[in-house]
């Protein structure tokens, strides 16, 4: 079982726009070419912060034309948020604030054995890291530049923390990189 966050990222580091926007990664690809449906077939549990799943709700029409359904996930779904947020009917929707690893305990024990998903955004993510938690980022780099907007990972993560363990082309417009987070020293110290 793995905590993983898997995403994807322009060329020059960014998530979306400044206005969550994610028009810009639409036309790289789709995800039946991409190794989502292999990932998300092995994941138990998923987390999200605010920012993510505001996106999914305004966007409930383009995600149900690209996955099937507005809530496209089965799995449970802890949502990281100070502010209350409206429910998805019919999803498995967890609302919490607070310290990542005291709901990542809860998190595992959902997933059993499947593994945990970090769907984002990136200080999310960054959390789990400076916690320990982190243990694989799969991300994929589209051929686009954004020039600002919400970072992939807001941490400073030197080497050797990250390994690199497969680069793979996806079509023209997008590569994949797996990376394992070592976690030797970990202590928190790197975050900005």
């Amino acid at each position: 079982m793995k905590t993983q966050y898997y995403t994807s990222t322009s060329l020059d580091g960014f998530l979306a726009t400044e206005d969550d926007s994610l028009e810009w990664l639409f036309p790289l690809g789709n995800l039946g070419s991409s190794s989502y449906p292999e990932f998300i077939s092995k994941v138990g549990a998923l987390a999200m912060g605010s920012a993510t799943y505001e996106w999914m709700v305004r966007h409930a029409e383009t995600v149900a034309a690209e996955t099937g359904s507005p809530w496209p996930y089965t799995q449970a779904a802890w949502v990281f948020s100070s502010r209350q947020l409206p429910a998805i009917a019919g999803a498995d929707i967890r609302f919490v604030q607070g310290d990542v690893r005291t709901v990542h305990a809860e998190m595992r024990a959902a997933a059993g054995d499947a593994n945990i998903w970090i769907v984002g955004g990136g200080d999310l993510a960054g959390q789990f890291h400076d916690a320990g938690l982190l243990d694989e980022i799969i991300v994929q780099i589209g051929s686009a530049t954004l020039g600002k907007g919400k970072p992939l990972f807001p941490r400073r993560v030197l080497s050797p923390r990250l390994r690199l363990l497969s680069v793979h082309q996806m079509g023209a417009g997008m590569a994949e990189l797996r990376y394992e987070v070592s976690k030797d020293g970990v202590s928190g110290v790197g975050a900005v």
